[in-house]
């Protein structure tokens, strides 16, 4: 494959603009067989806007690939190749079927590749399928009562369900899980452009449906879903060491998990159990602590949603130009480090997004951001997150940073009375009451409530983010005005700790038990979780084959 970089083409310009380019940089009269390999916005010169193409063209041969840019002797012409991703082979049968603890985007491509492999596993899910989830999340946002088991952080799909499907990752991949991933979501309903955006994103409307026509599919090829199950208790037992040191140097194997659903119960046998489970399933991290599985906690960070008009956002990116207007809402990136040190950044960013309450436990609020695939929204939101360290936890254990996340959760709630706590930037600085919001109307999915957001907060995440706005508003002019909304609290960014695992993927104390995903701590996203979930597919079929 022949490789062009940097095809600068106007944003308005048409398809046959970026044939014509193709050809003249290769010197070629007529068009040969290519393919869009990535696209970026260039809005550095505004109100002129470009976006920015690598392109793949395919002639007969190698040869013919090399004789061309020989000739061309053009530095952003060369030659490449495109790593395919290669299924494991599998070896040996399981003894019994593998467990999967969690239908998100780990849970899902660890079933995906377990099943392409002849491996029939089984995914235990405590929420509902997305069908019916999205049913119950939109009767919560309407007033209905809160289901602990299944709303924006537990059902089929994960968390990431009811966001902006975010699917850029800083991961590295040199074995092509990246673009793997990418074509099974447009294979499944998303729009082929993710596979060469340079920040591609999905949407919740389009994501529900990718989500279940993969379920279908990992249904087709033998794995089986159980969902409204929830799973209760691991079963070990003490480890057996053979002659041949299978167990490297572990205390006690995975023998089954124990499984709730109504009020039936059933023990499941196993070998090997997956904890694809999410950053928010609290009460299986205690669980998994009783049993003493190795785990630690760690850094993460906390922080606030804010809200601006997406027309402001649009103009500061854009300009004010024709072209402007005809692009996606654009998303923004800020980072910020504070005189003592924490890190204070924009996370999740939803273009022409909602708010939403993504609250899990009873007497708790946490906000999330969601996109529908069209961001129409009338407000652009991000989280303002600040780095929360160990030594700000109070205690060593491996839950205390679940606590810390619970007490904020609890102080919200009970300023905004169960809504969605809102306030003006204005007295946020100020840690006073707001009575009644600005020009910037909150964009929710959840009704809201005026409060005093502030005083929920330790002075740390409050103080570093106050330090932050100046600069903030120096990059995207507005983005500290005194309307802006704030609503609290963003405490679902990541896992709080981390369930540790060796080489092997498998954890360090029990053989069998597979820590795996964002819930774990080994990932930070979909696309990142998606990973996280096929390597460990890979480790169960390579450990399996020993």
């Amino acid at each position: 494959m022949i490789e062009i970089r940097n095809i600068k083409v106007s944003c308005d310009a048409d398809k046959e603009t970026l044939q014509k380019f193709i050809m003249k940089r290769l010197r070629m009269k007529s068009l040969p067989e290519y393919e869009i390999l990535k696209r970026s916005i260039d809005a550095r010169k505004k109100p002129d806007i470009y976006y920015i193409y690598q392109v793949g063209v395919y002639l007969n041969s190698e040869k013919e690939e090399i004789k061309l840019i020989k000739k061309l002797n053009d530095n952003n012409i060369l030659l490449s190749k495109r790593v395919s991703y290669e299924l494991p082979v599998k070896e040996k049968e399981l003894k019994n079927s593998p467990i999967i603890i969690g239908a998100g985007p780990a849970g899902l491509f660890c079933a995906y590749i377990l099943s392409l492999c002849g491996y029939a596993p089984v995914v235990i899910e405590r929420g509902l399928k997305v069908e019916e989830r999205i049913q119950k999340v939109n009767d919560f946002w309407k007033g209905k009562v809160l289901d602990p088991e299944c709303n924006v952080q537990f059902g089929e799909g994960g968390a990431g369900t009811f966001s902006d499907g975010k699917l850029n990752t800083q991961v590295k991949d040199k074995y092509g899980r990246i673009r793997f991933i990418l074509e099974q979501f447009v294979r499944n309903g998303a729009d082929p452009e993710i596979i060469y955006d340079n920040k591609p994103h999905i949407g919740t409307d389009v994501l529900t449906t990718v989500i279940s026509n993969m379920r279908k599919e990992i249904e087709t090829l033998g794995g089986t879903f159980l969902f409204d199950t929830k799973a209760e208790e691991i079963h070990l037992d003490n480890a057996a060491f053979d002659n041949n040191g299978n167990y490297e140097g572990r205390s006690k194997i995975i023998t089954g998990v124990k499984v709730k659903r109504g009020e039936k119960t059933d023990l499941l046998l196993t070998d090997n159990v997956v904890l694809a489970i999410g950053h928010s399933a609290r009460d299986t991290f205690s669980m998994l602590y009783k049993h003493e599985i190795p785990m630690v906690s760690k850094d993460f960070a906390m922080g606030v949603r804010i809200e601006h008009p997406e027309k402001l956002i649009r103009k500061v990116m854009y300009g004010e130009g024709e072209i402007s207007k005809k692009l996606p809402a654009p998303p923004y990136k800020l980072t910020y480090k504070t005189k003592e040190g924490r890190g204070v950044y924009s996370f999740c960013m939803c273009p022409g997004g909602y708010v939403v309450n993504a609250s899990s436990e009873k007497g708790g609020t946490a906000v999330n951001g969601m996109s529908y695939s069209g961001r129409s929204g009338v407000n652009s939101n991000s989280a303002l997150i600040v780095t929360v360290k160990r030594s700000d936890f109070g205690s060593d254990s491996p839950l205390a940073g679940v606590e810390l996340q619970r007490k904020l959760e609890r102080a919200v709630y009970e300023e905004g009375n169960g809504f969605i706590a809102v306030q003006r930037y204005g007295d946020f600085k100020k840690a006073i009451k707001t009575e009644k919001v600005g020009s910037i109307i909150p964009q929710t999915k959840g009704d809201y409530k005026c409060c005093n957001v502030a005083k929920c907060l330790p002075d740390y995440i409050r103080d570093s983010i106050i330090e932050a706005m100046p600069s903030f508003d120096r990059e995207i002019p507005g983005f500290a005005d005194d309307d802006a909304v704030i609503s609290g609290v963003e405490s679902r960014t990541s896992s709080p700790l981390r369930i540790l695992r060796n080489d092997d993927l498998q954890s360090e104390g029990v053989y069998g038990l597979y820590p795996c995903g964002e819930g774990a701590g080994y990932a930070g996203g979909i696309m990142s979780a998606a990973i996280d979930g096929m390597k460990v597919a890979e480790a169960i079929i390579r450990n399996n084959n020993l």
